[in-house]
């Protein structure tokens, strides 16, 4: 379930001590063509595989080479300023995050803003991830706060009939408008919040397909 990009992302010396029913959520899928960069995966109740339990990750890479995400609900309990290979990090307090189980001292950042950043990779209108020093220290200049730029350690990988494989298992909801999800406010809660609302989702078509019967035997009778 995890591949590795060697060099992938900026590498640290050292980390110091649904549209459905109406807008309630972006459409989701369990079809492999709908994987694409910019998607986000969101893994099933029963996961095989505990290093993705509860996990939501973001798509920064699909093609031919492997597909790379970033876990988007992992925050821990170290603030960024504790990274010191980087220009702009000394006064931050926000958290960092683990995007996923693969090579924990590389570094990519999600950033929010009107232009890209050096090296930046474009994920939607506004939404770019950033792997590059000079990328990731003009980012950080750049930033007024969390509400622009998130940083994770590692990331998840596959090759892409690995995943294909694990969305025909059942074990990946794919949603759509994956920058909707990127700055969370309250990331901790993310796949709780996303399960309930496919679970929504299923009761609600369920509903409904017994109110169309419901009708058809009626005009039926």
């Amino acid at each position: 379930m995890v591949r590795m990009f060697r060099g992938y992302g900026f590498a640290l010396r050292a980390v110091a001590g649904m549209a459905v029913m109406g807008s309630l959520v972006c459409a989701q899928s369990r079809k492999t063509e709908d994987l694409a960069v910019g998607k986000v995966l969101v893994m099933e109740r029963q996961a095989p595989d505990p290093n993705f339990a509860d996990s939501v990750i973001l798509l920064i890479r699909f093609d031919s080479d492997g597909v790379v995400g970033l876990m988007l609900n992992r925050g821990i309990d170290v603030p960024m300023s504790r990274i010191n290979d980087l220009k702009g990090t000394k006064d931050r307090s926000d958290p960092l995050y683990v995007g996923g189980p693969v090579e924990l001292d590389s570094v990519t950042a999600l950033v929010r803003t009107s232009s890209s950043p050096p090296g930046g990779i474009r994920l939607a209108a506004d939404l770019y991830a950033v792997q590059t020093k000079s990328g990731l220290e003009a980012a950080l200049k750049g930033s007024k706060g969390p509400e622009d730029i998130r940083v994770y350690l590692g990331y998840c990988g596959w090759t892409i009939r690995q995943l294909q494989n694990e969305v025909k298992l059942g074990s990946w909801y794919i949603f759509d408008r994956g920058e909707t999800f990127a700055f969370d406010t309250t990331p901790s809660t993310l796949w709780q919040r996303l399960i309930d609302r496919i679970g929504l989702k299923v009761a609600y078509g369920i509903r409904t397909i017994g109110v169309v019967e419901n009708t058809l035997l009626s005009a039926l009778s």
